[in-house]
């Protein structure tokens, strides 16, 4: 039996468990550093706490960063494993929303996963004021941890049908200056480096120059930025309790003044020298009652260890040596601990990891109106060819084109890892001292660990709440007891949706009344049902809680800023996005067939009939007398009762059966025996017991309407009946082809901003992949933006530039 087929089988817990033992020896099958461990204290509960976390990240490829209300929003979905890189087919479902400036969801959606990578789109409503919006992202898996780790890129809507909008925002003024000592403290008579990062209100960097003084107003230090408002500066305090000041004079003149970390009579300091071009060096100081004993020094990226060493202080100093290439790529935390094994001191180092080389090229260096376009991509991971999965856009280059944010080499490898706005992460991947010495001053300012030390050694991390969807969406309810509204714990309840296609989920509610219902299948809105068995369990109700997240990352708001002198430019895509949408409006709901399994939840039935092949009856009862031998139809002082005969024992089942129309549970057959059976189209009788997670039928008797949708027919009063949303349809992009005479010959005018989107692209492992697309009526620039990931978790973007001009 294969690995899904046994997570399939299992209790939702019970697959938590397997995953995350799997997770542990696969940890464990990997080769263990060449090293003595001196930490097992430490090294110990972090390898069990990585085995317990499986750590999950989103990276979404948006067709473009500036949209028009009415316009398209197209996306791709990457999911990958959070230690390794590399793609991670878990989660079923990503969760993808759009936040206004006060983080209210704006538009939601779910998007199916196969294979770690999915599609999905939202039509812009035309009530949207125009702004800078969020999209973020995230499984249910990661809903365990902090909405940090979600996925974020900023957008901006144009509204171009409002005023509002059109009038720059006022700037507050306000500015953020942070400073950080490397390690953590600022300890007295040991020199430190202090890192430090200027910020405006909206997070984005500034330049400015400052100086540091002491208590005594004498100058001690001085600094100025470097790359993105970051840099550092040495400082020795002098005595506990000193209060030094910083004063920054911004470009304009300003100028702030704040105070440095206070500084500690006694503690440690770590100093990371990485100027050597193979080995690192980690110097260790302590001064006070911190200097008695040994120190340790571990280092681990993404929760996987990469060094650790014990050393004594010598005169107060420890000294820990490193090769470069024993540490993993990506970032490492280098966490000091004492002889108490307390974590004192923590310092990052980035080392850029190999990344996905992507080729793109066009067959020609400029291109006319409604003219293909060729393309070629290729995609290497050093000299070796490498298979990868890749999404591309092709749009307009204008004044309104609003800047790139980070690729997914960027965001995978630093910003996902790291707290708060990096601006531009893909600059930290380039080669060279600046960009060395950039990278540094980050790692020194935008400290992050995705967990807690005391978490790990105690042993006690946090409660997972949210399992991961392995096989499709959770659907999660509570049942409560009517007119106190206590949670109703070890309920059985039902799920059901009305269709032809009979699929029903059964659950026991927990303590707290709450029910995790497994939906593969529901795909776009539907009516769903959630009830209980009204013959035994009549005094509950119950509610749907809201898949989505409710926690949100405190991120810096950017307010929208449309000067007035590129009204003219908002004037002519206003322009061409009408031409767009009145001549092109019918391609928006273009959908793809998404393959269904049509089989009943119960397989194939022992009995099946279809009415219309038999004399149609009347009167249901009938019906069951006449031609349906599997059910006895007995007549009690309450009703009607349906027996099933159990054929191959040949004894008749003397409870009641699971009696289904169009997939509900009804469990009152005097209801269905008053249904008109006209609007019947077939009936499948399961002539045996029939097991379903928690719950036991005693054979099952489906009626199935000719429109799946109940017919009128009215589920049980005391049920929950609501419209819930499935996974997004896939839309399909459409892009007119010119490849006749005819066509190019058109008068359809074709404004279209965005050329191409496609988020299937595949490379293989030799050669490369075609593509085409043609051009429309608007000449200018248009941009080619390629991204993908490859199996082994190496990702890679590419930009390159196609020139469109009229023909002459």
């Amino acid at each position: 039996m294969t690995f899904d087929r046994i997570l399939i089988l299992m209790p939702l817990q019970s697959r938590y468990v397997l995953l995350s033992l799997c997770s542990l020896l696969l940890g464990l099958a990997r080769p263990a550093a060449a090293q003595t461990d001196s930490l097992p204290g430490i090294t110990g509960p972090l390898a069990r706490y990585r085995a317990q976390h499986l750590t999950e990240k989103l990276f979404l490829h948006l067709d473009r960063h500036l949209y028009l209300t009415g316009e398209t929003m197209w996306f791709k979905v990457y999911a990958v494993d959070g230690t390794r890189q590399r793609p991670l087919p878990m989660s079923t479902v990503a969760y993808v929303e759009v936040l206004d400036e006060s983080r209210q969801p704006v538009l939601q959606g779910k998007v199916a996963l196969q294979q770690a990578t999915g599609q999905g789109s939202f039509q812009l409503p035309g009530t949207l004021p125009s702004g800078t919006y969020t999209v973020r992202a995230y499984t249910n898996w990661m809903k365990n941890f902090s909405p940090d780790f979600y996925f974020h890129s900023s957008v901006t809507i144009v509204n171009t049908f409002l005023a509002s909008g059109a009038v720059p925002s006022q700037d507050s003024a306000s500015y953020d200056v942070q400073f950080f000592p490397e390690g953590g403290n600022l300890v007295q008579g040991l020199t430190s480096r202090v890192g430090f990062k200027i910020t405006d209100k909206s997070g984005r960097s500034v330049a400015a120059q400052g100086r540091v003084q002491d208590g005594t107003g004498r100058n001690v230090a001085s600094f100025s930025t470097l790359k993105f408002g970051l840099g550092s500066f040495e400082l020795t305090p002098a005595a506990a309790g000193n209060a030094y000041t910083a004063t920054v004079v911004l470009p304009n003149k300003r100028v702030l003044t704040r105070r440095l970390p206070a500084v500690q009579e006694q503690g440690y300091v770590l100093r990371l020298d990485a100027s050597s071009p193979d080995q690192l060096s980690v110097v260790v100081q302590a001064r006070g009652g911190a200097g008695n004993g040994p120190v340790y020094l571990l280092a681990h990226a993404r929760q996987q260890l990469a060094f650790s060493a014990g050393a004594p202080l010598t005169g107060g100093q420890a000294v820990f040596r490193l090769s470069r290439g024993t540490l993993p790529a990506g970032i490492t935390h280098f966490t000091v601990f004492n002889a108490q094994s307390q974590p004192v001191a923590e310092r990052l180092y980035f080392q850029a990891p190999e990344a996905l080389t992507i080729q793109a090229s066009a067959d020609k260096p400029r291109y006319g109106t409604r003219e293909k376009v060729s393309l070629q991509v290729a995609t290497a991971a050093g000299s070796r060819p490498m298979p990868a999965s890749l999404s591309m856009a092709v749009y307009r280059l204008d004044s309104l084109t609003a800047a790139t944010p980070a690729g997914i080499n960027g965001y995978l490898w630093l910003a996902a890892d790291l707290k708060g706005v990096i601006e531009n992460p893909d600059y930290y991947f380039a080669p060279g001292p600046e960009v060395a010495l950039a990278a540094d001053n980050l790692m020194l300012t935008q400290g992050w660990s995705r967990f807690r030390w005391d978490e790990v050694q105690t042993g006690h991390p946090p409660v997972l709440e949210f399992a991961p969807e392995l096989n499709g969406q959770l659907v999660r309810g509570r049942i409560l007891r009517n007119g106190s509204n206590q949670p109703a714990p070890g309920i059985l309840a039902y799920l059901a949706s009305p269709s032809r296609i009979v699929q029903l989920q059964a659950a026991r509610s927990g303590p707290d009344g709450g029910v995790v219902f497994e939906v593969p299948s529901l795909t776009g809105l539907h009516d769903v049902v959630l009830q209980t068995n009204t013959q035994q369990d009549s005094t509950y109700h119950f509610e749907l809680l809201d898949p989505y997240s409710a926690r949100f990352a405190a991120l810096p708001r950017r307010p929208f800023a449309a000067p007035v002198q590129r009204r003219a430019e908002f004037a002519q895509r206003h322009q061409q996005a009408q031409i767009q949408a009145t001549y092109f409006r019918k391609f928006n709901s273009l959908y793809a067939t998404r393959a269904t399994d049509s089989t009943a939840f119960y397989g194939k039935a022992d009995e099946q009939y279809r009415l219309d092949d038999f004399t149609r009856f009347k009167v249901m009862e009938e019906v069951l007398r006449e031609y349906v031998p599997g059910v006895t139809v007995r007549l009690r002082k309450d009703g009607f009762h349906f027996i099933v005969t159990d054929r191959q024992r040949g004894v008749l089942l003397e409870e009641s059966p699971l009696v289904l129309l169009d997939g509900v549970p009804v469990f009152n057959a005097n209801r269905i025996m008053a249904l008109d059976p006209l609007k019947v189209q077939k009936l499948e009788v399961v002539d045996s017991r029939f097991f379903q997670g928690p719950a036991l039928y005693n054979g099952i008797v489906s009626f199935t309407t000719y429109g799946g949708d109940l017919a009128g027919f009215q589920p049980d009063a005391k049920a929950l009946l609501q419209e819930y949303e499935g996974v997004q349809r896939q839309r399909e992009f459409y892009a007119p082809r010119y490849d006749t005479p005819q066509a190019r010959q058109s008068r359809l005018p074709d404004q279209r901003h965005l050329l191409y989107w496609n988020p299937a692209v595949t490379t293989t492992g030799g050669g490369s992949t075609p593509l085409e697309f043609y051009t429309g009526d608007q000449p200018g620039r248009y941009r080619v933006v390629v991204q993908g990931l490859s199996g082994a978790g190496q990702a890679g973007s590419q930009t390159i530039t196609l020139e469109v001009k009229p023909a002459l």
